[in-house]
This record gives structure tokens, C-alpha cells and sequence, in this order.
């Protein structure tokens, strides 16, 4: 396996913004220089943090289902909107200058988010598309497409109901008021968003289930596929729910969700096929 450790900078990053590209070799018997699909994995954090245990435990497991992996250690407050998703963007561009060299399906690239990771994740879906995003990376909008999106409890709505207040204020900063409806993703989706595999927790109390509920709403009403699983029970920012990704105090073990990532490989192994 290529391990490498890449620094991203746009305006507005923090200075320790790094791109970490697990890149798996060739298969013996293969054939020769095929390409594999690529997960860029985006934890989550409030926007004030990057979480350990929603990067490297969730991308291990990605890559023995064999798909290359890379995870945004993207700028957090007090950087503001757009520099963690112009990274984002600067990553998509990263992964097609480097597919022969990395041997990766430029045509299967996805992007998982968490929390407000999966907020991020999301923002590229419903933004590749709009000049402010691909002309301040330099490609063509098709570039920054994903093949879909994965969404793990993501923060979606700037609605009073439901909104996560410190993501959306760690985003914005001052410009919390003015600007938190211009990034309320459920108001945002068209029919360019990119597929969506989606799961959350019906007990959530710091992201309410509503954000996915709204978002997947606003997909079927645009006609974007969508998979969504809502699980019965289990608090926020779970991860992978088993002792890979649990605190030091044993919590954040949840057995009932510990199928979303089974669940998740088949939705994957559907779109590539």
C-alpha cells in the first residue's frame, strides 16, 4: 500500500490542512493497470475539531473492501466558509491529477461525511457545480462531482428545529445569521446532486433524525436516488459503533448500527458495477 501525507491550501486554510491518500496496490492476476474506486472520507467535529475515531477505523475498513481511501483533515473554526469546501474541491482536483499514478477510477470517486463532515460532504454535492467552487479550483465542473455521497448522522438544516447551532456558527462566525440559510443544504439539493447512501440515529439529540428526514425529502422531490437507514436507537458521532472506534470509558459502542458499513459496501459495490 502508498501511504501519503499531502498538504492543501487555499485561501483561508488553516496551516496544518493535510490530505492523507491510502492508495492500495495491484492485485496479483489483475489486470494490468486497473483502476479502483476511491472513498475521500471527511470527519467530523462541529467544524471546530476533525474527529479520530470518524478517519482512519472507518477507512481501514474501506480498504478491505478494497477501495482506495483518503481522508480531508480540513480547516476548522475559526476558518470560515468556503475554505473547508474549496479544499475539498482542491482534493477532488488532487485525486484526477494523480489517477494513473494512483490507479484510481476517476468515474468512482465517492465522499463520505460525518456530522458536519457529512455536512461538507454534502455542501460539495449541491455546490460542484456553481462557478464560485470550480473556477477558484481551476477544473471543469464535472471534476468535482462525486459518484454519490456518503452520509453518516449528517448536519443538513439551518431550520430552529433542528439545526445543530455550534456547527453552523463554527462555519459562519459572524456571518452566522446572515448567511446559515445559504448553506442549509435541504434547501439546495437539485437534480445534479450526486446519489446519496444515508443513515442516521432515531434518538440523536445533538443532530436531530429531522436533518436526514428534510434531506431525503428534498432528493426524492428532485429525483436523486437515495438510501437512507434509520436506526431505532443510539446517540451521535458513533462511527463505526464497535470497540474499534469507542472512547476510553467504553462508550460509543452501539451493536444496533454496527451493520451500516455491511450495508454501505453493497450500496457501493451497486454503483460500481
Amino acid at each position: 500500500m502508498q501511504y501519503e501525507i499531502i498538504p492543501v491550501q487555499v485561501k483561508g486554510s488553516a496551516p496544518d490542512t493535510k490530505f492523507y491518500a491510502y492508495i492500495l496496490d495491484d492485485i496479483k492476476g489483475a489486470p494490468c493497470g486497473s483502476a479502483r474506486p476511491m472513498v475521500i472520507l471527511c470527519p467530523g467535529g462541529g467544524y471546530g475539531k476533525t474527529s479520530d475515531r470518524e478517519a482512519e477505523p472507518i477507512a481501514m475498513k474501506l480498504l478491505a473492501m478494497g477501495y482506495h481511501v483518503g481522508i480531508l483533515r480540513y480547516s476548522v473554526a475559526p476558518a470560515r466558509f468556503p475554505a473547508a469546501l474549496l479544499e475539498l474541491a482542491e482534493v477532488m482536483k488532487l485525486v484526477h491529477e494523480n489517477r494513473k499514478k494512483w490507479q484510481v477510477d476517476i468515474n468512482q470517486i465517492f465522499v463520505q461525511g460525518s456530522s458536519a463532515g457529512g455536512h461538507l460532504a454534502a455542501s460539495l454535492g449541491v455546490f460542484w457545480n456553481q462557478p464560485f467552487l470550480y473556477e477558484k479550483a481551476g477544473v471543469a465542473p464535472e471534476v468535482l462531482k462525486p459518484r454519490g455521497l456518503i452520509l453518516n448522522y449528517p448536519v443538513i438544516t439551518s431550520d430552529k428545529e433542528y439545526i445543530n447551532e455550534e456547527s453552523f456558527r463554527n462555519l459562519l462566525g459572524a456571518q452566522y445569521e446572515s448567511e446559515k440559510e445559504k448553506v442549509s443544504v435541504e434547501k439546495l439539493v437539485t437534480p445534479a446532486m450526486p446519489p446519496c447512501f444515508i443513515w442516521h440515529t432515531f434518538t440523536d439529540e445533538a443532530v436531530p433524525v429531522e436533518n436526514v428526514l428534510l434531506l431525503t425529502r428534498a432528493l426524492k422531490k428532485s429525483g436523486v436516488s437515495a438510501e437512507l437507514h434509520v436506526y431505532s436507537e443510539g446517540e451521535h458521532g458513533l462511527s463505526l459503533g464497535d470497540e474499534t472506534t469507542a472512547r476510553a470509558d467504553g462508550s460509543k459502542i452501539c451493536e444496533p448500527i454496527q451493520s451500516w458499513i455491511d450495508l454501505l459496501g453493497i450500496w457501493l459495490k451497486g454503483m460500481t458495477e
